[in-house]
């Protein structure tokens, strides 16, 4: 053979190399996320290799949601996943975000815990209640309950805490609190010790706790296949925790220092999106809940201006 066959055929499997090197290169983004119950198939799709075997490297990053829009905006992070109403004060904030897929819905997973002389939500009026900084869900969670029983922010003495250390310090009985608002996995803090409080409403009483996940219009359309690989990891985790419950749950535990067993107790009161459920979502429901929790944002000073169109707040195009 010639040298300048040699160098051509050379040339061509270098080419070669380098075509299948970009091709087995995975798509990296960084996705934001706290311990709450619901974010957790997330986490199985990155323990167990879902991500990966779908061309993603993914990194995933607790942020409390306080700060989840600030590492949106900084690029620390593609993507997130948090409460819909929440997708409304990131955008209406200037941080722009699109949701791709509903993750779950709470169903009696988030709620006001109180004392156990409070026995019902107006009796909180004049209290002191724990809850997360305005623009998180348990802030939002708290005026949508007490909007629904005739009171308002205003009728409560309100102390910003985040979930786990709102629950924490109701148990210890710290902070002179008289209410908290938490989830789970916290929440079970709460439920384990009866003597310390009781549950007075929750997500399953007021249905408006849906957890959804999406990135920034710039990721999405420079990476449209990693949208829709992210978007069947999280279905194929799903799989995975109705075939082999044990090991998902084992591994979803881990993340927040619980026992498999635990971590099933905690899930129970979740109800997990398949594919058929976010196409109900998007078709009517989130359209009816995004125009009532908008109104109430601006009611609380959370917004200043609604978002021109809510329904540009979600792309349902990797559903398909």
């Amino acid at each position: 053979m010639s040298r300048s066959f040699r160098t051509f055929f050379t040339a061509l499997a270098v080419l070669a190399g380098s075509t299948a090197l970009a091709q087995a290169q995975e798509t990296k983004v960084a996705i934001g996320i706290s311990g709450w119950t619901g974010f957790a198939p997330l986490t199985l799709a990155k323990e167990a290799g879902i991500f990966k075997a779908n061309g993603l490297d993914v990194s995933i990053k607790k942020i409390p949601q306080k700060d989840r829009h600030l590492a949106i905006a900084s690029g620390d992070i593609q993507c997130a996943a948090t409460t819909v109403e929440t997708w409304i004060v990131w955008n209406a904030n200037g941080i722009a975000t699109t949701q791709l897929f509903k993750m779950d819905q709470g169903m009696g997973s988030d709620g006001i815990v109180a004392r156990n002389t409070i026995s019902k939500v107006a009796d909180l009026k004049g209290k002191t209640v724990a809850a997360s900084a305005p623009g998180t869900n348990p802030h939002f969670t708290l005026a949508w309950i007490l909007k629904k029983n005739g009171l308002t922010l205003k009728d409560v003495n309100l102390v910003t805490l985040e979930p786990a250390p709102a629950a924490n310090a109701f148990v210890a009985g710290t902070g002179s609190l008289d209410a908290a608002v938490t989830y789970e996995p916290y929440l079970s803090l709460v439920r384990d010790k009866p003597e310390s409080g009781k549950l007075i409403a929750d997500s399953l009483q007021y249905p408006m706790v849906f957890d959804t996940f999406g990135c920034t219009p710039k990721f999405i359309k420079e990476n449209p296949k990693a949208a829709k690989a992210l978007t069947e990891s999280y279905f194929q985790a799903l799989e995975m925790i109705n075939k082999d419950p044990k090991k998902a749950f084992t591994i979803m535990g881990a993340d927040v220092k619980q026992t498999a067993e635990q971590f099933e107790k905690s899930q129970s009161k979740i109800k997990w999106a398949d594919r058929e459920a976010n196409k109900k979502f998007f078709n009517g429901e989130i359209q009816a809940f995004n125009k009532e929790a908008a109104e109430l944002l601006l009611e609380i000073g959370v917004i200043k201006a609604k978002p021109a169109n809510l329904d540009t707040l979600f792309d349902t195009t990797f559903l398909n």
